[in-house]
């Protein structure tokens, strides 16, 4: 934790991958291929990597001129690379620029960085394929790059720093017995060893076992006292219809008789 910094020194894709830097064990397949990968820098590129930036998510209309007329107001420009597509020679979205000074590099990391060019907002950094020990390009699972719906997120850069780890004890190890021998060796004032938390743990449970069985027998009753309820009023109801029934029988059979007697 003390050598933890929010902006990676030497490149690992192993921590690259993980939002902290903590992480032990890759979670993509992106991050096996960087670290099985054996990246050589561009032997061909020249110049001076300390005095270059590196310049992404530029427009794919914009050309050398317009990266010049932007980035020459921070200081002289010795040379700017555009990265183009060897086969049909179109903009790959993103630039080298390589400056006399190191103040105007300075100034350009610090204020050209989320700058709109040809309506988009660019990235500005300093170039890392020369100057980070252990650098692996985005193509071979590296990079500070990603988005969320890859699930290949990668942090220690400029635009996703690593987040600060939470401090938390370490129990881990000391609660499966994985630590010294002096860590595991639990003292009988401290902490009870497994046997009696097994046996508290029994107890506990033939305590609180005839409760449940006095809860469950408490709700059978009340169940069947609604149920038995319930009978009592069903039979109430059809008591109730069937009277009514023999009382317009006999009505029917009254009004009968009278009608015969007049006749």
């Amino acid at each position: 934790m003390n050598d933890w910094a929010p902006i990676a020194k030497e490149y690992d894709p192993l921590k690259a991958g993980s939002i902290d830097g903590t992480d032990e064990e890759p979670h993509d397949r992106a991050i096996w291929r960087a670290m099985l990968a054996r990246y050589v820098p561009n032997k061909g590129v020249t110049g001076d990597p300390h005095l270059t930036l590196f310049v992404a998510r530029l427009n794919l209309q914009t050309t050398e001129e317009k990266l010049k007329e932007v980035f020459s107001r921070y200081g002289d420009i010795r040379k700017i690379r555009l990265v183009r597509d060897l086969v049909t020679g179109f903009s790959k979205g993103y630039a080298f620029i390589e400056y006399k000074e190191e103040r105007a590099l300075l100034k350009a990391h610090r204020d050209a960085n989320r700058l709109v060019i040809d309506q988009h907002e660019i990235f500005v950094d300093f170039e890392l394929e020369r100057t980070l020990k252990g650098w692996i390009p985005r193509r071979l699972g590296g990079g500070f790059g990603g988005k969320k719906e890859s699930g290949q997120l990668r942090f220690g850069g400029r635009d996703r720093p690593f987040r600060k780890p939470i401090n938390l004890p370490n129990m881990k190890n000391d609660f499966y017995g994985e630590g010294s021998a002096e860590k595991r060796n639990w003292s009988r004032e401290g902490t009870r060893d497994w046997r009696t938390r097994d046996r508290d743990h029994e107890r506990s449970r033939d305590k609180r076992w005839p409760e449940r069985e006095r809860s469950w027998g408490e709700s059978e009753r009340e169940r069947d006292s609604k149920e038995e309820r319930s009978r009592g009023r069903e039979r109430k109801d059809r008591d109730r219809k069937d009277r009514d029934r023999d009382r317009s029988r006999e009505r029917d059979t009254k009004k009968q008789r009278d009608d015969d007697k007049h006749r």
